[in-house]
């Protein structure tokens, strides 16, 4: 395996930066290159400031500040990367670009020098095809702000040496990233992933299910992410998200998983791209999200009665607990009785198909999402139908936040807020295993790192919330939508049935 001491950076904006950043820290000789020479002295005087401050807060010394300064020499001719081990380019995401610069680094490398592209979309095996030994050209894709994000996607191309995607891996963990491999697919392992958490969030506010805010909230506080996906779309920009949305839906042929919404084409369009513009799905006056004010929560009536609906076992068994907790008075009957509140349970079904299912008064029908939990302080989602009044939806609201815990009052939808998107990212994420565009381990360890998900990964979240509950939530709504977007990924399917984790690699593979 190559040893890689010396390495070329393409490329002096912020991707390039904190990969010189990254790889001067560690030891490395860096020659940083840029088609505007200015770009190159901008990046060396900010890296200079960079580790000026860390040495003032004392994490790092103030010698290893000065040697890693020292490291990343400006480059001013293409020709002085003829030296180095590896090159990696961080420049404009255009293929034709990307393939003709590593046609010429061919002419000026030694015969064993790595070339790797850091794209974030762009095919591995096409930007290699121009050149004479694409054995030795492979992705290495990391995220921004590189010194932060700790996690390195190493993409093999279809005629990628596995020698060089090993170089790689080991060089990643030299500077201190934490390398995940991937097939060259679309999206590779992290955007692809992501798909479910930023398309469904946006075909749930499509539906007027409940406002982005609203639903930022549930993903938070009910569903436990660091963010929702308004507020993630806000911070990424639309400018980079919604092309990265079309891109990804068009390069796996039409792929109803990953259909993008016309709610970030409008948006973007109209210039609303996020906190870089001041203004996306929230306000940032001075820079701070401007969210709005959560609806007072009603009164609570005199004398309600609360029929339970025992059409699901693991949802009735929660609802059951809490009402009894909240010292509700539940109607014990085999069917509800005149005037009193009914409370349904589903799992990816929405209100009005259990009420019509069963022949209850959707006047007083409210559903209550049980799936995360129902603990005080856990935020609780309740979902009425379009025939519900307004008095039980109040009365409901009023009931399920009587100990301090916040509610949301959402419209109907299959599969409420935080199911259907939290469906949607496990379910993608076993596609992606299924496809074996990577192993269970690395899909969930690079989406931790490089998105926040919670429960150790998407893969680990469907185990750990239940994968058959994920698989009833996912056929319940593709039955109610008919919306071929739901369909359960074998991979999800087959490891329920066998009652095996979603993790578990197969263990009789013919390859």
């Amino acid at each position: 395996m190559k040893s890689i001491k010396t390495i070329g950076v393409i490329g002096a904006g912020a991707m390039g930066r904190g990969i010189a950043q990254i790889a001067a820290q560690a030891g490395l000789d860096v020659l940083l290159f840029d088609v505007n020479p200015k770009a190159v002295e901008a990046a060396r005087e900010s890296l200079q400031q960079i580790w000026g401050k860390l040495a003032g807060k004392g994490k790092i010394t103030a010698e290893l500040a000065n040697e890693s300064l020292e490291r990343v020499r400006a480059c001013a001719d293409l020709q002085e990367m003829s030296r180095v081990d590896l090159v990696i380019e961080a420049i404009v995401e255009r293929l034709d670009v990307k393939s003709e610069l590593f046609k010429q680094l061919e002419g000026i490398v030694e015969a064993d020098c790595i070339l790797a592209s850091n794209t974030s979309s762009l095919s591995i095996t096409a930007i290699a095809q121009a050149c004479q030994h694409p054995g030795r050209v492979a992705g290495f894709h990391f995220f921004n702000p590189v010194p932060l994000m700790k996690v390195v996607e190493i993409i093999d191309g279809l005629r990628s040496d596995s020698q060089t995607g090993d170089a790689l891996m080991a060089l990643a963990r030299t500077m201190g990233h934490t390398p995940v491999r991937a097939r060259d697919m679309p999206g590779f392992i992290v955007n692809h992933a992501g798909r479910g958490m930023n398309v469904e969030g946006l075909k749930t506010a499509q539906e007027s299910v409940a406002p982005y805010y609203q639903i930022d909230a549930i993903m938070r506080e009910q569903a436990g992410f660091r963010m929702g996906p308004f507020e993630l779309l806000d911070l990424t920009g639309l400018d980079v998200s919604h092309p990265v949305m079309e891109s990804i839906y068009q390069q796996f042929y039409d792929e109803p998983r990953f259909r993008p919404s016309p709610i970030t084409a409008v948006r973007s369009a109209g210039k609303l791209l996020g906190r870089k513009t001041s203004e996306g799905f929230y306000p940032y006056p001075d820079g701070q999200k401007q969210s709005p004010v959560e609806p007072a929560v009603p009164s609570l009536p005199d004398g309600l009665k609360v029929w339970l609906a025992p059409f699901h076992s693991v949802g009735h068994r929660r609802a059951a607990a809490l009402l009894k907790n909240l010292g509700a008075t539940v109607v014990a009957t085999e069917t509800p009785p005149e005037d009193v509140l009914i409370v349904v349970t589903p799992y990816g079904e929405d209100t009005a198909s259990v009420a019509g299912s069963h022949q209850l008064d959707g006047e007083r029908t409210v559903a209550l999402d049980t799936f995360f939990g129902l603990e005080q302080g856990r935020r609780r989602v309740l979902m009425c139908s379009v025939a519900t009044l307004p008095k039980w939806r109040d009365a409901a609201h009023a009931l399920f936040a009587s100990d301090g815990t916040s509610v949301s009052v959402i419209d109907d939808s299959a599969g409420f807020v935080g199911q259907r998107i939290v469906a949607a990212i496990v379910n993608v994420a076993s596609d992606i295993a299924q496809q074996v565009i990577a192993t269970p381990a690395d899909i969930d360890q690079a989406v931790t790192l490089g998105l926040g998900y919670p429960k150790g990964g998407p893969l680990s979240m469907g185990d750990s919330l239940g994968a058959a509950h994920i698989l009833e939530i996912l056929r319940a709504m593709q039955h109610t939508t008919g919306d071929m977007r739901y369909r359960p990924s074998p991979w999800l399917q087959r490891r329920v049935q066998l009652g095996l984790s979603l993790r578990a690699e197969a263990a009789c593979v013919a390859r």
